[in-house]
């Protein structure tokens, strides 16, 4: 097998420091890290143009919720099938190929002038992302030996997924004030002919050796990838009409029903799309439940804060983005840590003491209460919370990533991308649910409390998984 061994790594870190990259090893983690960072922007790039698109595209209120679920669903639902194909075809292909389907579906959507070429752009966007998150993932992973160099480009990496949640909302803005919502989807089109221009000159392929490859398990690439999209289907009309509706609950169930059978038919498989080896790996299992927690609990947060702030403090939607300028800050800072924390404390120490800190900051919020003087205690609270987060996140990736060989190394970051997706998929509706349930009768300050209160013991979960590993320094 083919891997990146020739590309030299330089300034090997001494303990307790962070290491250091230069040459071509800084060209290959840059072009990686900018490619992430556009995807993560298309996440949240749309949200605050979405009234815009609906005036221009003569779009009800009601449909302009599949801009964004024709997006999330490919986007979750075909990111361990396209994992595994990195694996057994090239990573370094796939996420090229990724690429320049991102290009034309976000020309395409710039360009729409038909509802129906707009929501197709969006289905292209999320299966660009399915097919780029994963590679670009296994390639980074293999492209650094585990240790220092890896863990500070995990935290690089981290910390730039998450200013792209951030700088998405807010560039998504000022495009469609200053030029148009077409241009939301025109920004990636450069960004993505730069990286296809640079990408084949410092990317190196890897993959095995044709006599080595095995055959792509279609049984449960099919139950797997139909039961991601139901679940994030069920989740999404969940979030939008409640648990009752006819689109959620049952779509809910079929989907872990679907899941299930995955799960049989890859112990019978004879190359399975997740080898059960994989699975039975405790980093693998542990890393990705913690994961989970990490993304769907500070995804939440920001929706139950965004609440507090209109509902509660009638803030308006621009001052209540800018207060998480401070969040932002936070997992920023969190993740240019990491590698120094997992340095120090190892990886199980780095996720501990960053999931005490999440857990800490967001039990702060339990005292918030109807006024604005309240901000002394939200804002640094939200500061603290995105250092811990984010050092829960790198930790989660070094952990779900460690110890397999190169040639598993797109299903591992498979996992750890749906993963990704699933989190920041079901929190939103976990919490809506438990706020809707409680506002009617003790009001909306009341639903938020009891929200972040199960948001906070959701992260003592994450805590309490992350002793179960064993210490790695």
């Amino acid at each position: 097998m083919t891997d990146m061994s020739t590309i030299q790594l330089t300034g090997q870190a001494e303990p307790g420091t962070a290491p250091r990259l230069a040459g071509r090893t800084l060209v290959v983690l840059v072009v990686l890290l900018v490619a992430q960072f556009m995807l993560a922007v298309d996440f949240s790039i749309l949200n605050v143009a979405l009234p815009a698109i609906g005036t221009g595209m003569g779009l009800p209120i009601g449909r302009l919720q599949w801009i964004a679920t024709a997006f999330a669903l490919p986007a979750a639902g075909f990111t361990l099938l396209f994992g595994r194909v990195a694996d057994l075809f090239g990573r370094r292909r796939l996420f090229l190929l990724g690429l320049a389907l991102l290009a034309v579906a976000s020309l395409a959507g710039g360009l729409a002038t038909d509802p129906a070429v707009l929501i197709a752009a969006r289905v292209a966007q999320g299966l660009a992302t399915a097919a780029v998150t994963p590679a670009g993932l296994a390639l980074l992973t293999t492209a650094f030996p585990e240790g220092p160099l890896r863990e500070r480009a995990l935290g690089l990496n981290g910390a730039l997924m998450s200013a792209g949640f951030t700088a998405g909302a807010v560039l998504g803005g000022v495009l469609t004030d200053l030029l148009s919502w077409r241009w939301a989807f025109l920004i990636n089109v450069p960004v993505a002919l730069a990286v296809l221009l640079i990408a084949p000159r410092v990317l190196a392929e890897s993959r095995p050796e044709a006599a080595a490859r095995e055959r792509l398990d279609l049984p449960g690439a099919i139950t797997v990838t139909l039961g991601l999209l139901a679940l994030v289907l069920g989740l999404t009309e969940a979030g939008q009409h409640g648990w009752t509706h006819p689109a959620a609950l049952p779509v809910l169930l079929l989907g872990t029903a679907l899941l299930g059978v995955f799960l049989v038919v890859e112990r019978r498989a004879a190359a399975p799309l997740v080898p059960p080896a994989v699975l039975r790996r405790p980093t693998v299992r542990l890393g990705n439940l913690i994961g989970l927690l990490a993304f769907l609990t500070e995804t939440s947060l920001v929706f139950l804060l965004t609440l507090y702030l209109q509902e509660v403090l009638d803030f308006s939607a621009l001052a209540a983005g800018l207060s998480f300028g401070v969040l932002g800050l936070g997992t920023v800072l969190g993740g240019t840590l990491a590698a120094r924390a997992i340095a120090r404390l190892g990886t199980r120490g780095a996720l501990l003491a960053g999931g005490l800190a999440q857990a800490a900051a967001t039990g702060a919020l339990l005292l918030l209460g109807p006024g604005t003087g309240w901000l002394w205690l939200l804002l640094p609270a939200t500061f603290v919370g995105g250092v811990g987060n984010m050092l829960v996140i790198v930790g989660f990736m070094v952990t779900a990533t460690a110890g397999l060989p190169d040639r598993e190394q797109g299903t591992a970051a498979g996992l750890a991308t749906m993963t990704q997706q699933i989190g920041i998929t079901m929190g939103t509706p976990v919490m809506s649910a438990i706020v809707a349930a409680s506002a009617p009768a003790h009001g909306i300050l009341t639903g938020i409390a009891l929200a972040v209160l199960a948001n906070t013991a959701l992260v003592l979960v994450a805590v309490l998984a992350s002793t179960r590993l064993k210490q790695r320094s």
